[in-house]
């Protein structure tokens, strides 16, 4: 099957330009391995997962097969495979609507799965590759980053309806919603900036230049501290930005092609995986990140989740062994 997108091509590069690499790692992971489980054959790419804390679900995006996995972390078993959400990419759990919404990029559109039946139960109109997912759960609306359209899409999941496509200007990145501001975050990774959009108005409010950060795209937000973590996917940085002070306040480095990122605010770290399989971790307490492990753990293992109750990560990987695993780990103490 072919896969379009920037990534896609950047991972394919990566992974030719670090195969010839070596040289130790900058710090051990601070994570032991609990399980790699079996998810079946190989697949050429997974892409966003995410985890409903309610059920203990976590589902898992297996973009080149265009399908949905939905594994139960509380059993540590591959528990149904959900088809035709076509080049899926972004997924995301509404534990309370007790819905999981996955975007199809091959035929644009965002898809309700029940969380309860896994039947699909609605398709809407997201844009032109709608990736990365958001929900407000005050207005019930999802955002989804229209990254071609270089648009947000502003979706009513009640009525199931495109309300809005939000410009943003260039290529859009990862979207996240902020519960302290009740704003909604994405990255501009033509122009390497933070835009925030009013999910009352849906229209752009605030946008920032992350000076020094090349390609942002994955983002994660800490809402307590108002702090937004942006990953630099061409030049390998990882960019602070202080949501209060409305400034950069630190970039460092971090393994190439800087992809998803997972935060465990209990424990406070930060998880960054990149298209390189190079998985940066880091101490979030500070006001800025502190490096506590970086090595790589597998080709291409650029996709995490983290259970921030029971601290477990989630990788799936496309190959390892002649299968595709998701492998489960948990920090040392």
């Amino acid at each position: 099957m072919m896969l379009v997108g920037r990534r896609v091509v950047l991972a394919a590069m990566l992974l030719a330009s670090t195969a010839c690499q070596a040289g130790p790692p900058v710090k051990p992971l601070p994570l032991r391995l609990v399980a790699d489980v079996p998810l079946g054959q190989p697949t050429s790419r997974y892409d966003y997962e995410s985890i409903d804390p309610k059920t203990g679900l976590l589902f898992i995006a297996d973009l080149a097969e265009s399908r949905v996995l939905v594994f139960d972390t509380h059993t540590n078993k591959l528990i149904k495979t959900i088809s035709n959400i076509m080049h899926v990419h972004g997924v995301i759990t509404v534990p309370a609507q007790g819905r999981a919404y996955a975007t199809a990029t091959g035929t644009n559109e965002l898809v309700t799965i029940d969380e309860s039946t896994f039947e699909i139960i609605q398709r809407v109109p997201a844009g032109h590759y709608p990736d990365g997912l958001a929900w407000t759960p005050q207005l019930n609306k999802i955002y989804v980053s229209d990254e071609h359209g270089k648009t947000i899409a502003a979706i009513a999941v009640a009525k199931n309806q495109l309300l809005k496509l939000i410009p943003i200007g260039g290529e859009v990145g990862n979207t996240q919603f902020n519960s302290a501001d009740g704003l909604i975050y994405s990255n501009d990774q033509t122009n390497n900036e933070l835009v925030a959009i009013d999910p009352a108005k849906d229209i752009v409010v605030g946008r920032w230049k992350l000076t020094g950060c090349v390609g942002t795209h994955g983002l994660q937000l800490d809402p307590s501290r108002q702090l937004a973590y942006a990953a630099c996917e061409d030049n390998a940085k990882l960019a602070t930005f202080s949501i209060a002070e409305h400034k950069l306040v630190d970039l460092q480095s971090v393994g190439a092609g800087p992809d998803v990122m997972a935060a465990d605010f209990a424990m406070k770290r930060l998880y960054v995986a990149g298209e390189s399989g190079i998985v940066s971790v880091f101490d979030i307490t500070g006001s800025v990140p502190s490096k506590i492990g970086e090595a790589k753990l597998a080709d291409n293992a650029h996709v995490v989740a983290v259970d921030d109750v029971t601290h477990r990560v989630y990788f799936p990987l496309r190959n390892a062994n002649s299968v595709s695993v998701l492998r489960v780990m948990e920090p040392k103490l």
